[in-house]
């Protein structure tokens, strides 16, 4: 069934031209045959081969909608490959999907769909963390500080009643904390890190 829905006519005369890299026009030159292996089993495709007469370059524009080009497996297969050569031997992986899903794979396959999927799981990262934006702060001009003051007010520790016994509050009654400390200090700012 999938076969028979990966059977692609020929395009009308309106589509008989699609761009092609070298900024030129690729010609329509007929239907191509294609297997490619799918989570249901291999499949045949046929679609339209569009040549540049410029540069000679060859495309499927159908391949690159699907996902295939340049590769012998579909999406999904692929994403179970990455999955089993991920967490396994590439072999072991091989063996999973003829176990699991009854699809034949070469080791070499789930490695190389792996590493590749890997490199590039990489490289978007490495995209993310090159659009993070370094903030330029504004360069302080001034006479440095030849005494910095620093006031720190602890707050009140929570203790068992025993340890509070025979202390008192100010106001006469029994506390449930530490008293609160408050200090202050001189730091000369070459000392703060």
């Amino acid at each position: 069934m999938l076969t028979q829905l990966l059977q692609f006519a020929e395009p009308d005369a309106e589509q008989r031209a699609v761009a092609c890299r070298c900024g030129g026009l690729a010609r329509y030159r007929g239907l191509r045959l294609r297997r490619i292996l799918t989570a249901l089993g291999e499949v045949e495709l046929r679609r339209p081969w569009y040549l540049c007469p410029h540069c000679h370059h060859g495309q499927f524009p159908v391949d690159r909608q699907l996902n295939i080009e340049d590769r012998d497996f579909s999406p999904g297969i692929r994403r179970m490959q990455a999955l089993v050569g991920h967490q396994s031997p590439f072999d072991h992986g091989r063996e999973q999907m003829k176990i699991l899903a009854g699809l034949e794979v070469t080791a070499k396959s789930v490695e190389r769909t792996a590493e590749a999927i890997g490199a590039h799981i990489a490289e978007g990262e490495q995209s993310q963390i090159h659009k993070v934006v370094q903030l330029d702060l504004p360069v302080v001009v001034g006479k440095p500080i030849p005494i910095l003051y620093v006031q720190m007010d602890g707050t009140g520790v929570p203790v068992v009643k025993k340890e509070t016994e025979g202390r008192k509050r100010q106001d006469g009654r029994p506390t449930g904390t530490h008293a609160r400390s408050q200090a202050g200090m001189r730091v000369h700012p070459d000392h703060l890190g």
